[in-house]
């Protein structure tokens, strides 16, 4: 992974990026980055796995559907992908939280959701 960002991760170091194809972030820039436009919070850096794609499609976001007119192919599982913090957190408590990339993981998470929590399904730990 590449330092594209000043800002951190819930480790205390560089952002690193998330995924690039697909293509994610709130900026589409690859990083989970933190931005007071995105109101949904799109910080988490995840791997994406069946039963959290299908829990994000019965809680009304599809993630699997392609969307062409938005340049979205659609997930699959093992896709890394910047997802909303509170989305997240709904899945964990729900019990199909996705894996966490913590590197990739923006510092500001941790205002919702403690560092414990995230290293207990961290896949760089």
């Amino acid at each position: 992974m590449i330092e594209l960002t000043t800002q951190r991760n819930v480790l205390g170091g560089p952002l690193l990026a998330c995924s690039y194809a697909p293509l994610t972030g709130f900026q589409r820039n690859g990083c989970c980055d933190s931005d007071p436009a995105d109101l949904g919070r799109h910080i988490v850096c995840v791997k994406t796995n069946e039963e959290f794609l299908a829990f994000s499609a019965a809680c009304g976001n599809d993630l699997s559907t392609p969307r062409p007119e938005y340049r979205f192919a659609g997930l699959q599982p093992g896709d890394r992908w910047c997802l909303c913090a509170a989305r997240w957190l709904e899945a964990w408590e729900a019990g199909v939280a996705p894996a966490v990339v913590l590197a990739g993981t923006h510092e500001d998470v941790l205002d919702l959701i403690p560092l414990e929590t995230l290293r207990l399904h961290a896949i760089d730990a």
